[in-house]
């Protein structure tokens, strides 16, 4: 009687690879499988051929898992490097914008009066120096980092929520209600104190008016509650207009209207407690939700397929977006772009991911809020208004990013 002829190793290794999962099919291909049996090797039989195929067929799961966790692990290194990196260059900016202006001082100077004025150490420094340091450029520079981390930041979960590169933190309407309640303070007169309260007020207010239409006429539409912010937007933009029309056209006006497009000047170090507490705690809460926000960027059934709260998740991240950006129009001003821009820089950097995305985009959305104002304050003898050179900046910038991936937005 005939015996069956042996499995090849060609046979074998054909049947292991159509076997072994996809993700590692190149490595059970390449595991110590031969066409050319040993010398040793009985070629009357298969046995040992199958054993060895059995045995890279068990190993090579193991070894895949070694190989993604070690990218895993690379990527995160390497992640952490560039924060690391950012953070520097944002201290280096920050110590040398310390030193910009009219009155120039060198970066010792900035150091000794630092060191000296936070940490108690070295000698005191007395005189212009340290006046210019604490109490002129100390409360700019602050709501600079200030502002910017807070314009970034719910500019990067705006974008990752809606899933959308164009959004920015005015899309709700913020913005133009929070720049209402400033116009209405300083009509009135009120103080910088008064003025960021109602400010922050009003723009809370054009918020929850756009989430209201949404909810009672969209039933939670996504595209009505864009539809909704545009509406009230245009709504409170007509008011601020209403506000300029009656005001003084040498006093009030002005003001109104230098205050709109963006500026520092007002800053002071007791009005920052308030704001800075605000945007702290905003931070936190959408870090603590970073990874829910990341899967609900994949779509919708993969979130609820993974057990996320997609309504919750909303919530917690549209408030603490919202009160941001009301906190930062409070301060500083309608200062657009930035939460436009910032984000696709900081996706160039580390990915879309939100968990990586939203420190980075702070950082980023920081230091670059900082070297605009440092421009504002030290290219010409006026005080250029911060909304005018962000979109000076900003505009070039997104026709590049039009242009390298619009296709993919269409």
């Amino acid at each position: 009687m005939n015996r069956p002829a042996p499995p090849s190793a060609a046979t074998a290794t054909a049947t292991a690879t159509a076997t072994a999962p996809s993700e590692i099919t190149d490595i059970v291909t390449d595991a110590d499988i031969s066409t050319d049996a040993p010398a040793d090797t009985n070629p009357s039989t298969g046995a040992d051929l199958t054993a060895a195929t059995d045995t890279a067929t068990e190993a090579a799961p193991a070894k895949g898992r070694r190989e993604r966790a070690t990218a895993r692990v690379r990527l995160t290194i390497g992640d952490h490097m560039r924060v690391v990196t950012l953070g520097v260059v944002l201290i280096v900016l920050v110590v040398v914008s310390f030193g910009l202006g009219r009155f120039t001082l060198s970066p010792w100077t900035v150091l000794r009066v630092l060191g000296h004025e936070l940490f108690g150490i070295g000698d005191a420094v007395g005189g212009q120096d340290r006046a210019v340091v604490m109490d002129i450029r100390m409360p700019r520079i602050l709501a600079a980092l200030l502002v910017g981390t807070a314009l970034a930041s719910s500019g990067a979960a705006y974008q990752t929520m809606f899933r959308n590169p164009l959004v920015s933190p005015e899309i709700l309407g913020v913005a133009a209600g929070a720049g209402f309640g400033a116009s209405v303070s300083i009509l009135i007169g009120l103080d910088t104190s008064l003025l960021q309260i109602i400010s922050f007020a009003c723009g809370l207010t054009a918020a929850a008016l756009s989430m209201a239409i949404a909810r009672f006429v969209g039933r939670g539409s996504l595209i009505i509650l864009v539809l909704g912010g545009i509406i009230i937007g245009a709504m409170f933009n007509a008011l601020i207009s209403s506000v300029q029309y009656f005001a003084n056209p040498e006093t009030t006006l002005p003001e109104i209207t230098f205050w709109l497009f963006g500026s520092l000047a007002r800053a002071s170090m007791h009005s920052l407690i308030v704001p800075a507490i605000i945007v702290a705690v905003c931070l936190v809460v959408l870090y603590a939700v970073r990874w829910q926000l990341t899967v609900l960027a994949t779509g919708d059934d993969e979130a609820r397929s993974l057990g996320v709260n997609r309504a919750r998740i909303w919530t917690l991240t549209i408030g603490a977006s919202t009160l941001m950006t009301a906190t930062a129009v409070s301060v500083a001003g309608i200062i657009g772009w930035v939460g436009l821009v910032v984000p696709h820089l900081a996706r160039f950097v580390v990915g879309p991911s939100f968990n990586r995305l939203l420190p980075v985009a702070a950082i980023i959305g920081a230091a670059y809020l900082l070297a605009v104002d440092d421009v504002a304050r030290t290219a010409t003898s006026l005080d250029l208004p911060l909304g005018i050179l962000t979109a000076l900046i900003g505009a070039p910038f997104f026709v590049g990013l039009l242009a390298k991936a619009g296709r993919q937005w269409l």
